[in-house]
């Protein structure tokens, strides 16, 4: 599987990063985040914020909120929907395992399971260990992680908008590793490009030894509705914070 691995920050390029927006199956709704910074405290960081969603809107609601990525294209085009919002904002360029920003935040989150593109247990201990270091002390960290379906039934499923398609070509899982690649044909009119979206996953015992071994206190794992998660759910999201 590690011929068919791609750094989150070359996948989310060119017509990946334009497809990006149209064809997700989800807008990403700011009011949890919301609720999050206010319950923490400010300022924010969100890490893995693309293109600016939720973090444009929070920012327009007043929140001190700032925006990390991996991918230049990506806060390009943040930067652009920014611009066309009239709104100000801070955005910086970086890994979330090597971000260096030179300050602390009271809150910090990802607003969907970005850390699953972290392919290597030691990257996202170095991400953890991040975190931690860019929290404040007593403040808390969001982060919503998933164990992805096997997707060998879905080969051939297209998603569609107007001249924009996606198709998923082929899926190779490995359990052990905990890891799955789809390849997936993006295209836009005569434009297209194939490229494998590579994602790794962990159960919540393994997520809660690395948190701790960062420094980190897991204050709740929870559903996505905000209740206590089944210890075999699929999605789940870690409340951590510096004691």
């Amino acid at each position: 599987m590690g011929d068919a691995e791609v750094d989150p920050a070359d996948f989310y390029t060119g017509l990946v990063a334009r497809l990006y927006a149209p064809l997700r199956s989800v807008d990403p709704d700011p009011a949890p985040y919301a609720a999050f910074i206010t319950a923490v405290g400010q300022p924010a960081l969100e890490l893995g914020c693309g293109d600016g969603d939720p973090l444009l809107d929070l920012v327009a609601q007043g929140l001190d909120v700032e925006g990390l990525d991996s991918s230049a294209e990506m806060l390009d085009r943040a930067r652009s929907r920014a611009a066309e919002r009239d709104l100000a904002v801070t955005l910086h360029h970086s890994p979330m395992e090597a971000m260096d920003l030179g300050r602390q935040y009271r809150s910090i989150f990802l607003a969907g399971p970005t850390l699953n593109l972290v392919l290597d247990d030691a990257l996202v201990a170095a991400a953890l260990g991040r975190i931690h270091d860019h929290l404040e002390p007593g403040g808390s960290a969001l982060i919503p992680l998933f164990v992805p379906e096997d997707e060998t039934d879905r080969i051939g499923e297209v998603s569609e908008s107007g001249t924009m398609r996606i198709t998923r070509l082929a899926c190779e899982r490995d359990e052990e590793a905990q890891r799955q690649a789809v390849v997936i044909r993006y295209e836009d009119g005569d434009e297209s490009e194939e490229r494998p979206w590579t994602l790794h996953w962990h159960t919540q015992d393994q997520f809660r030894s690395l948190a701790e071994a960062a420094g980190l206190t897991v204050a709740a794992i929870m559903a996505p509705d905000g209740r206590q998660a089944a210890p075999d759910a699929d999605q789940f999201v870690f409340w951590l914070t510096k004691p």
